[in-house]
């Protein structure tokens, strides 16, 4: 099986904090040219400070700028299986790959809980229906178990996990072993290369908006059996994640290092990261090093 990686896709904006639909798409061809796939609205697109309506239209534009060249997923996650669902039915049918939903947040759930909101999102929508785990941010951790049950659902077709545990990434790998299709993506940049050799199905970045060609190195050479290529990617993106993460909250640090690189993206809605020359000079020190200094 030939496996892929979807970067988490950066949302730009504009001074006033609009969103800059253009420079999304400027990124967009961007992770195309290095052969990436895409995940829309995700935690390093900065959905939660998007509006519905701003979703809904940024994976349209998204869509239309792919146009067929790739694979995309959109997370609709919201706190409310309502909000959600009126997402999620507001994107199907854009000729997505799979849509992602998030744990709730803000409000602590049950695991029952947790199978009737997937559930009633995938009985819903015809697109493929991706569950995502990142228990530091919302609280809510999808178990093993859970998994198990819902990876039973006709459209639940996998899981991108967030939470950087590899025995949690394997006991999810168990349910995929005993249902046949069902996926699992690893999302921890540093655990790309370890996530294929267990048998996740692909990666989803952030790390790869920064380095999308690094990223793109590790998946080729695991596909073509070049371990050693692969291992020399990873070895480098992981030293990239230890030494920018080692700054502050990663997915404003991801914003950051790639506005250095191209300001076109913008900053991130407040309250987000502002910029700080010392922080900046050591981001630059650190992409300097690596030849990500463009």
């Amino acid at each position: 099986m030939t496996r892929n990686a979807h970067v988490a896709l950066v949302t730009c904006f504009h001074e006033d904090e609009t969103v800059n639909y253009a420079a999304t798409r400027a990124q967009v061809r961007r992770q195309l040219a290095a052969g990436n796939d895409l995940m829309v609205c995700g935690t390093n697109g900065d959905f939660s400070a998007l509006t519905h309506d701003e979703k809904i239209r940024l994976v349209g534009e998204v869509m239309e700028e792919v146009a067929g060249r790739a694979k995309v997923i959109a997370n609709v996650g919201c706190p409310a299986t309502f909000e959600t669902l009126q997402l999620a039915r507001a994107v199907d049918g854009m000729g997505l790959h799979g849509i992602a939903v998030i744990a709730p947040y803000f409000i602590s759930c049950t695991q029952d809980g947790l199978i009737r909101h997937f559930s009633t999102v995938a009985d819903a929508v015809t697109t493929p229906v991706y569950l995502y785990d990142i228990p530091a941010r919302t609280q809510n951790h999808i178990e093993p178990a859970t998994v198990g049950t819902l990876a039973r659902h006709g459209n639940i077709a996998g899981i991108k996990d967030s939470g950087g545990a590899t025995e949690t990434v394997r006991a999810y790998l168990d349910v995929a072993r005993d249902v046949d299709g069902f996926e699992v993506y690893c999302a921890p940049d540093h655990l790309v290369l370890w996530g294929l050799e267990e048998g996740c199905a692909g990666v989803v970045s952030g790390l790869g908006n920064v380095a999308p060609g690094l990223l793109a190195q590790i998946i080729a050479g695991f596909n073509a059996g070049d371990m050693e290529a692969a291992r020399a990617a990873q070895e480098n993106f992981a030293g990239l994640r230890k030494d920018l993460y080692a700054l502050g909250f990663p997915p404003a640090l991801v914003k950051r290092a790639l506005y250095l690189n191209d300001p076109s993206v913008g900053l991130s809605r407040q309250p987000a990261l502002l910029p700080d020359a010392a922080q900046d000079a050591q981001i630059l020190a650190i992409l300097t090093a690596r030849g990500l200094k463009e």
